[in-house]
């Protein structure tokens, strides 16, 4: 994957074009007049220097993007492409015309791909001679903002081609949700429902327009209500997208006579007015039944999985909760009851099967956010909540140890890899229930939380198959002690990690004060831990706490091919004499005599720069932290690993104990707290 082609430079086509030459790859865009072709890169200008007015991007780095994209009208600039993907407008035959010519341009190992958001994959797919190199790859707008990427094999699609193009959104940064080839695929199949039932509910005069948005923006805490939303995106797209699920699905799905008119009209909807608080309860009751009856069927038909369902609510619409997540919260029966309602209306539905067997069981949907599948004879367990960056909590600890006991009880899988989806290895721990924890006296149950993540640690420490952590993006506190469990460490130019636990009042207490010192030393452990500072894959390398740095699109093929020549082997850390002058210096600093000077700020003064710099960045750290973190390294140090780890397990109740630990988890996304040692 490293030159992509695109066809259609409209708002889709050149949003595509963007995202993609942003990510480092080079892009052909190719239309059929050559002001289109201008149009499409005028977009591409004026969304890179809109990202420059907000500091997002440097003006160097959009010189650099603009460097890789060719604009052209010559489709057979497309021939050398690994893979090329039609955003052309929706008609079918149209579609069919340009992967025919496709299919004779392009080499034979590329793959094509089509963005349609309600036509056939199969059916296109058999316009060409390469069904096998044939896929939808459906994203969603802004694509060079919005994150999601359906991707939707075909019946005769390779799992190759699905492999790469799950590489494709890998190195493009977008979070990718495999869908089967069915109308709407996944998220518009929701989405559009939700649209229409708005319109049904003012047509039937339930609601008016400002209360229908007010309930939908807080029972699903968006920005934006139904009618704003069509009215921004689009009202025909919406009764094109309404008519092309009708005539596979029926008439539920088909749009209702109000959005028709209003199509017909050619106006917008009229916004103004004010809420009626009385009835915002029954219309978002109304709106969720579409929602939870349309996602159970697509659960029902084998569509995709629940976590994906609610993964592309949250990703591709900017939903806080995905359905499942809101069935869970109000509770199942309600859920049923709901659906029940609705289906009322509609005698030839029926209820989903499943809905009606988990109401039954009386249990929440049990969502998986960590997944383990085999890739050959290696073991995938892939923490999948990119919405939070793969933050960990006590569901996502379970099921990390879930599937890695499904990881090493599989006889097939020779090697288990860690990973995280999207743009993080794992963030960190979900702060919020540490702030809950201290706010609501329930220590215990923060102690109980870590207890079990250091025993699931450990296991993966303790494995007898070879653990291999990959890492692309983000591994900050438990996400780096959770890499640092694996046997070995193989990280992108990407990643950057660190421990900022001391800044927020706390210390690692997944066994970062111990497993990190053993890799690199007690001196640059506790540079890390004091400091906080968050360093890129390439540092960590030169000072041993990862093993190995390959670019992004080479590190899977690559761990296979250290896996199977019997060469991938731990770094285990770096001999004095083998780091770096700056390294070696550091190491001296953090020396046992020199500590003390460090906690109480003796070398803020300093004539050496990075002394003097250093000592500044570690007194704006929580005193308290840093203390009983130096403690519980050098005490861990002296003993088995397992007895080290138990180190900082006695030590929690009290840092989360003190004002600090308030002040600084509660300081996260805010301003730098400020720590008075208590």
């Amino acid at each position: 994957m490293k030159k992509i082609g695109v066809i259609g430079a409209g708002n889709m086509g050149s949003g595509i074009v963007q995202k993609t030459a942003q990510e480092g790859l080079s892009v052909v865009m190719v239309d059929v007049k050559p002001e289109f072709v201008e149009n499409g890169l005028n977009n591409i200008r004026n969304t890179l220097k809109e990202a420059v007015e907000r500091k997002i991007l440097r003006p160097e780095q959009v010189d650099n993007i603009a460097g890789r994209i060719q604009g052209t009208t010559d489709m057979a600039a497309t021939k050398e492409c690994d893979l090329v993907i039609e955003a052309v407008f929706e008609d079918m035959e149209v579609k069919k015309e340009l992967f025919a010519k496709l299919d004779e341009v392009c080499g034979p190992k590329t793959i094509l791909a089509t963005n349609t958001s309600s036509f056939s994959v199969d059916e296109l797919a058999r316009a060409t001679g390469r069904a096998d190199r044939f896929l939808g790859l459906h994203f969603f707008y802004h694509p060079a903002k919005n994150r999601l990427l359906e991707i939707i094999p075909g019946p005769m699609t390779s799992p190759e081609t699905t492999a790469a193009c799950k590489k494709f959104a890998q190195l493009t940064g977008k979070t990718d949700i495999l869908v089967k080839d069915a109308p709407g695929f996944a998220v518009n199949r929701f989405f559009v429902p939700w649209l229409n039932e708005a319109t049904r509910i003012l047509e039937e005069g339930l609601a008016d327009i400002p209360t229908i948005d007010k309930a939908a923006m807080d029972s699903l805490n968006i920005g934006m209500g139904p009618f704003k939303l069509m009215n921004v995106t689009g009202i025909p797209i919406a009764k094109h997208s309404c008519e092309s699920l009708a005539s596979s699905l029926g008439p539920f799905y088909a749009p209702s006579a109000k959005l028709k008119a209003q199509f017909e009209s050619g106006d917008l909807w009229q916004l103004d007015g004010e809420a009626d608080s009385t009835k915002l309860e029954v219309v978002a009751n109304r709106l969720l039944a579409a929602v939870f009856y349309v996602a159970t069927s697509l659960l029902e038909e084998g569509v995709t999985d629940m976590g994906d369902i609610d993964l592309g609510a949250k990703v591709g619409l900017r939903w806080r909760r995905g359905p499942f997540e809101l069935m869970n919260r109000g509770g199942i029966n309600n859920a049923f009851e709901l659906v029940e309602g609705l289906l009322k209306g509609w005698p030839d539905l029926k209820m989903p099967d499943h809905l009606r067997s988990q109401q039954e069981k009386g249990e929440p949907w049990d969502i998986r956010l960590v997944k383990y599948s085999r890739d050959g004879d290696l073991g995938r367990v892939t923490i999948a909540r990119p919405d939070a960056m793969n933050a960990l909590n006590k569901i996502v600890v379970k099921q990390i140890d879930e599937a890695f006991q499904e990881a090493e009880s599989d006889p097939q899988a020779k090697v288990i890899i860690l990973e995280g989806a999207g743009k993080a290895f794992v963030a960190g721990a979900d702060i919020g229930f540490f702030v809950k924890c201290i706010k609501n006296d329930r220590l215990d149950d923060n102690y109980d939380f870590t207890a079990y993540g250091q025993s699931v640690l450990n296991r993966i420490d303790e494995s007898k198959k070879l653990v291999v952590a990959k890492m692309d993006g983000l591994a900050l506190g438990g996400g780096l002690e959770l890499a640092l469990s694996a046997d070995v460490i193989a990280a992108t130019p990407k990643a950057v990690m660190g421990f900022p636990e001391t800044g927020i009042g706390i210390y690692p207490g997944l066994g970062g004060t111990q497993r990190t010192s053993r890799h690199i030393g007690k001196e640059l452990a506790k540079y890390l831990i004091f400091t906080g500072r968050i360093i890129p894959a390439e540092e960590a390398l030169s000072m041993g706490l990862v093993d190995y740095v390959f670019a992004p699109e080479e590190i899977d093929a690559k761990i296979k091919a250290l896996i199977s020549e019997e060469k991938l082997v731990p770094n285990k850390g770096k001999k004095t004499e083998d780091l770096n002058p700056e390294l070696r210096h550091i190491k001296e600093l953090f020396a046992d005599e020199n500590i003390d000077a460090w906690l109480s700020n003796k070398y803020l003064e300093s004539d050496d720069p990075l002394t003097a710099r250093t000592a500044k960045i570690i007194s704006s750290k929580a005193p308290i932290a840093l203390r009983l973190a130096n403690e519980i390294i050098d005490t861990g140090y002296e003993m088995p690993l397992s007895e080290g780890i138990k180190q900082e397990l006695a030590h929690l109740n009290e840092i989360f104990s003190t004002a600090d630990a308030l002040t600084g988890l509660t300081s996260v996304g805010k301003a730098r707290p400020t720590f008075g040692g208590r």
